[in-house]
């Protein structure tokens, strides 16, 4: 954004307005399942800024997404921002924390420049700047040709039984792709970068592996199937398919693929292990197919299982965009929005602003994959302690997050002559 543009949002910002709109944000207890009363509290804030077509609809019984705009004059880029409203839960916070400003982890105190609590990164502050940055621009009395669109839906976090399957993205997009809301030309998902902008994103699938074989007692093993020597064949087999798939090849921002083996549990009484289960991760990188990369693990798996008598079942429980799991994406790294966008936040925040690739999967693929909408990463807060009792965002970073938010929407949106 131009000199005169950036001065200008940074006389506007009202510091204190900003702030308390984050603070409400994570007073809002929206663990998945109950993002209820978040989504209330954005129907509020998003109505006194001005913005237009608010509705809320449910993606699930009682659990509501929430969307509305700012409407331009005409003639410029339409533009959307969305985030999720649910956060991982909070068990354990208030022990941890016990005694300490951060005992209520819904409390968001302020201290030492770093605003607390559960939410406050992943990805509150993502929400929060770009609904301020439209007040910013109010304020600085500027108005915009494009349309801003907003969105915030559930369900994009794991680790809640029964959800945690983007159910709340999966009903935004097909409203877009449907033609029931309108298309944006370019979407800025506000996962917690760091204010760095992602373009590129890691793919993944979560395998479950039962291997299951016949038990004996112990001083007869002839009898029995040994399941736990098996799945020791197998883990030593997807260790070395790991080995091999990082070796395949290294992107420029996310680098090299892999799978991790998270848990083995099996085992017998005094006997020969019936039983056991792994499970892992896989990391893919863009341009991958899970499809593909999923036949080959199950190829691998099969083949270091030689025993006819012992059984292999593999179940994907995480699906996302796909069946299996989430596909990974990317963007042009020549796109014209990706650069206006590195440059307002550099502005906003010297030394950041560079492309990197997301260590994590969230829901850009939707819109990249799913739509062919161009889509990136980009928001304050630091995904390192997200999900942990040290989550926090810089308030410094969420207030350049908010003039950054509002420079790109200027740039990208187009405004109106003044004069």
């Amino acid at each position: 954004m131009s000199e005169t543009l950036h001065n200008r949002l940074l006389a506007a910002l009202d510091r204190d307005e900003a702030i308390g709109l984050l603070r409400g944000a994570i007073g809002c207890n929206s663990v998945t399942g109950d993002e209820v009363t978040m989504v209330a509290y954005l129907d509020r804030q998003m109505r006194s800024r001005g913005l237009e077509d608010v509705e809320i609809a449910e993606f699930l019984p009682g659990r509501p997404n929430i969307w509305g705009r700012r409407k331009g004059s005409g003639g410029g880029r339409r533009l959307q921002f969305i985030g999720h409203t649910d956060t991982v839960h909070v068990e354990g916070w208030r022990e941890h924390w016990a005694g300490d400003e951060r005992e209520d982890p819904f409390g968001a105190p302020i201290i030492d420049g770093e605003i607390w609590g559960r939410g406050a990164g992943d990805l509150k502050a993502g929400i929060c700047a770009s609904l301020a940055a439209i007040s910013l621009l109010d304020r600085a009395g500027i108005r915009l040709k494009g349309d801003v669109d907003f969105a915030f839906v559930g369900d994009e976090e794991s680790g809640e039984p029964g959800s945690g399957v983007s159910a709340g993205v999966k009903a935004h997009v097909a409203r877009i792709a449907a033609g029931r809301l309108p298309r944006p030309d370019f979407v800025v998902y506000t996962e917690p970068t760091r204010l760095a902008v992602y373009p590129a994103q890691i793919g993944f699938f979560i395998a479950d592996i039962t291997i299951t074989g016949k038990s004996a007692y112990f001083g007869v093993p002839e009898l029995g199937r040994d399941a736990l020597k098996a799945s020791h064949k197998v883990m030593s087999a997807l260790w070395a398919h790991s080995e091999e798939v990082s070796a395949r090849a290294e992107h420029a921002l996310v680098g090299k693929g892999f799978l991790l083996i998270t848990t083995l549990n099996g085992g017998g009484f005094i006997a020969v292990p019936e039983r056991c289960t792994l499970s892992l991760i896989r990391k893919l990188l863009p341009g991958e197919s899970l499809d593909a990369a999923a036949r080959e693990l199950e190829e691998v798996i099969r083949g270091a299982v030689t025993d006819p008598d012992i059984a292999v079942e593999i179940a994907y429980p995480a699906g996302r965009d796909h069946a299996l799991g989430g596909t990974a994406a990317e963007i042009d790294l020549d796109h014209s929005a990706l650069a206006m966008l590195q440059e307002s936040v550099g502005q906003a925040m010297p030394g950041r602003g560079g492309a990197e690739g997301a260590p994590f999967w969230s829901e850009t693929p939707f819109f990249v994959n799913g739509l062919g909408i161009p889509a990136v990463y980009c928001a304050p807060g630091d995904i390192r302690n997200c999900h942990t009792f040290e989550e926090r965002v810089s308030v410094e970073e969420y207030l350049a997050g908010v003039v950054a938010f509002a420079g790109f929407i200027a740039r990208y949106c187009g405004v109106e002559d003044e004069n």
